[in-house]
């Protein structure tokens, strides 16, 4: 990087521009393990400092990287290309929480499980909840239109951000959306900006919608002998008319890690697969509910019980710590988080048994069964190895299978670096063009994030 435009970053950032080599390491690599080497690190606590920022990234032509916590999954905020990685970790205030408006304005930065927790002191709700939320941040989020456990009932991040200040490649500070609930003056620009992964602009604040908190929640675990019988089961449960608040399957694998990797057996390794179901709403809601649940799930199932209060509390910790948890099974994994229609479920489950089983590989399946989004997971021992050669052949075969099942490759974690090689399997050629010309209107030298999403 040119020295000077170090010097014009130091100058935006006292204090807060990182260039010695353990900053650089730090904030090259996100949860995929993936790395790249940044040219210098910036914290910005301001918009205008991160349009200052901006500013100096375009007159070098300087790749710049928006990180958020770095838990994302498809190396989304690896700076490949070197440059300016943009750390938004210090602007993470809360604004202000209106009860009356059912709004709270935040900051990038902010944790989203302590946005969760902030708000349900205060009798509030704010339902996107990726199983990372106690680390990832309310900026990833929206750059990534997170999804999580109760996408099922509430919907992903994207139906709560009402308006976004962001800022694009020129410079320039925009507001788009509104404070409201409702407003329809215009394109739709805010929800370009949501799920972009940073190729666009830089988001720098953001009006959520919440809603008031659930007076009850209650958790049901059924287990099932197979795979087939439980990914069955989820479109008979929504038959019933009841929607649960989230619907999460685990096959025998999930469960067996977890127990490994909590050293003790929260969830029954005797049985194939499993469904953990919750359901919210005032008190007798609740309990009419999971009865009317628990007797569609009773049919095939191996076991079912109920819990609440800390007791349900250990199951959803456990569900929430699957994916670290197969490193008991395999040090690696390719971590797919695609998403079929919902009959479809039990087509997937056993495609991907039969495509793991023909190339020889170790695999785990879990995920958000409500909305047909399954995180499927080849797992490996080596990136330099014959068994990782295979999974990536496991991959392009599960993809495929998505397709064909009218499927998508992501629900979730998006494209970054690692799907970029497969969106022409989903995206029409006129449909990818049209997304390249509108990156090149807004971003004409290519500095917001290259190389990744498109």
């Amino acid at each position: 990087m040119d020295k000077a435009a170090v010097t014009a970053l130091k100058k935006i950032c006292p204090d807060r521009c990182s260039t010695d080599k353990e900053s650089l390491v730090l904030y090259g690599y996100d949860a995929t393990g993936i790395s790249g080497k940044p040219d210098a690190v910036v914290f910005p606590i301001t918009a205008d400092e991160v349009a200052g920022i901006v500013r100096v990234a375009a007159a070098y032509k300087l790749p710049l990287v928006p990180r958020g916590a770095g838990t994302g999954l498809t190396g989304g905020s690896v700076p490949v290309k070197g440059g300016i990685v943009l750390s938004m970790e210090k602007m993470n205030r809360i604004l202000s929480v209106s009860k009356a408006d059912l709004t709270a304005e935040v900051e990038p930065g902010v944790v989203t499980g302590t946005l969760k927790k902030t708000l349900e002191d205060q009798g509030l709700f704010y339902p996107p909840d990726p199983a990372s939320s106690e680390f990832s941040s309310i900026g990833g989020n929206i750059a990534e239109n997170a999804g999580g456990l109760k996408a099922v009932k509430y919907g992903s991040t994207s139906s709560y951000v009402l308006g976004i200040e962001v800022v694009i490649a020129s410079g320039d500070v925009l507001w788009l959306g509104r404070h409201t609930h409702k407003g329809v003056v215009g394109y739709n620009l805010k929800d370009l900006f949501i799920g972009s992964e940073g190729t666009l602009g830089v988001i720098t604040r953001a009006i959520l919608r919440v809603i008031p908190k659930p007076a009850s929640r209650s958790t049901l675990f059924a287990t099932y002998p197979d795979v087939k019988t439980s990914a069955s089961i989820v479109t008979r449960i929504l038959d019933t008319g009841i929607l649960p608040s989230a619907i999460e399957f685990m096959d025998q694998s999930s469960m067996h890690a977890v127990s490994a990797y909590l050293g003790s057996e929260v969830f029954d390794t005797r049985a194939g697969s499993a469904l953990l179901i919750e359901v919210d709403g005032d008190q007798d809601q609740t309990v009419r509910s999971l009865e009317k649940i628990a007797a569609v799930c009773t049919a095939s199932s191996l076991s079912i019980e109920t819990a609440h209060g800390a007791d349900a509390d250990k199951l959803w910790t456990a569900r929430r710590a699957i994916s670290p948890a197969l490193a008991k099974i395999k040090p690696l994994k390719l971590n797919e988080d695609i998403v079929v229609p919902l009959s479809k479920l039990p087509d997937l489950v056993l495609g991907v048994e039969r495509i793991s089983a023909s190339l020889g590989l170790r695999y785990a399946n879990f995920g958000h069964a409500g909305d047909g989004n399954i995180h499927v997971n080849i797992l490996y021992d080596a990136p330099d190895s014959d068994e990782y050669q295979r999974a990536l052949k496991a991959v392009d075969q599960v993809f495929d299978l998505v397709i064909s099942l009218q499927g998508t490759i992501s629900g979730e974690h998006g494209v970054g670096l690692t799907k970029l090689g497969y969106i022409t399997k989903e995206l029409a050629p006129a449909a990818h063009g049209l997304m390249k010309e509108i990156k090149r209107l807004i971003d004409p030298d290519n500095i917001m994030n290259p190389g990744k999403a498109i």
